[in-house]
C-alpha cells in the first residue's frame, strides 16, 4: 500500500498562561493528546506564558520541551497579551487554558472541531454546561458565574453558558478581530472576551467541557476579583468596535457535545 503524505496539516497553538503553577503545570503538559492530535492532521504547538512566577513553573516547563515565554508584568491580562502577541502566521486555530490542572488538555480535540469545520469562529468551554467535579467550584463562585453568565446573555445577547471559563478556542482570524481591543490586565480577561466577541459579531459556539479542583492555591480573590469583573461586564456596555471593523450578523449556538 503506497501512503500519500498529509500536505495540507493544520497548527494549534496552546497557550497557557502561568503564575506559580509548579505543582500543576507539568501534567497539564503531559496531557494533551498528542497522537490523537496528528493523526486528525494537526501540528501542536505548546506555549508557556510564565507571569514572572517565584516557583519552579518556568523550568519545569522547559524540562518537558515546550516553548516557555515570561511576562515580567503581573496579571492574567498581562500574560495573555504576550501568548496574543507571539502567534505565528502559521497558526490556523488558538486555545487558551489554565496551568493549574482545572481543564483537561484531551478534550483539546472537541474545541477544535466546530472550529475547523466552519460552525463556528469561537469556541467556548463550558463548565456549567459540563461536568463540575467535586471540591473544583464552590456554591458562592457557581452562584457568581450563574450570575454573570445571564447577565451577558441578556444584555449583550449572546447565549454563552460560562463567561468565566478559562477554555477558549479561536480561529486565527478572529483572534485577530478581538485582539487589538483587549485591556484587561487581571482576571476580568474571560469576562472582556466574551462581551467584546459578542459586540464584533463573532460566531461563538460553547461545547461541555470538564472541571477539576486545582492543582496548588487560588490566585483569583472572589469578592476582590468579582468586582472586577462586575465592573468590566458594566462599562463595556455601550462599547461598540471601531467603525473600520464591518459588522457582521451575529449567530451563537449552544452545542451539546462534539465527540473526539
Amino acid at each position: 500500500m503506497v501512503k500519500i503524505a498529509n500536505t495540507n496539516r493544520k497548527k494549534i497553538t496552546v497557550l497557557i498562561p502561568c503564575y506559580n503553577e509548579e505543582i500543576g503545570i507539568g501534567s497539564v503538559i503531559k496531557n494533551f493528546p498528542i497522537n490523537q492530535v496528528r493523526a486528525r492532521g494537526y501540528d501542536l504547538e505548546i506555549v508557556i506564558i510564565d507571569n514572572n512566577s517565584s516557583d519552579a513553573t518556568a523550568r519545569i516547563a522547559r524540562e518537558h520541551n515546550v516553548t516557555v515565554l515570561h511576562e515580567p508584568n503581573k496579571g492574567k491580562g498581562n500574560a495573555m497579551g504576550c501568548g496574543f502577541r507571539s502567534i505565528g502566521q502559521d497558526t490556523d486555530y488558538v486555545v487558551m487554558l489554565d496551568g493549574d490542572a482545572t481543564y483537561r488538555p484531551d478534550e483539546l480535540l472537541r474545541l477544535i472541531e466546530p472550529l475547523d469545520s466552519g460552525f463556528c469562529t469561537v469556541v467556548i468551554g463550558s463548565r456549567l454546561g459540563g461536568r463540575i467535579m467535586d471540591g473544583s467550584m464552590s456554591q458562592f463562585n457557581r452562584l457568581g458565574n450563574w450570575i454573570y453568565s445571564h447577565l451577558v446573555r441578556y444584555f449583550y445577547h449572546v447565549n454563552v453558558t460560562d463567561v468565566l471559563t478559562g477554555y477558549f478556542a479561536w480561529n486565527r482570524e478572529a483572534l485577530e478581530r478581538l485582539r487589538p481591543h483587549i485591556t484587561s490586565t487581571g482576571f476580568a480577561i474571560e469576562m472582556e472576551m466574551v462581551i467584546k466577541m459578542a459586540r464584533l459579531g463573532e460566531e461563538i459556539a460553547c461545547v461541555p467541557i470538564t472541571y477539576h479542583p486545582r492543582a496548588g492555591e487560588t490566585k483569583l480573590s472572589p469578592v476582590y476579583d468579582g468586582a472586577r469583573i462586575l465592573w468590566m461586564f458594566a462599562k463595556n456596555l455601550r462599547w461598540q468596535p471601531s467603525p473600520q471593523l464591518a459588522p457582521v450578523r451575529v449567530r451563537v449556538e449552544a452545542v451539546s457535545a462534539f465527540l473526539e
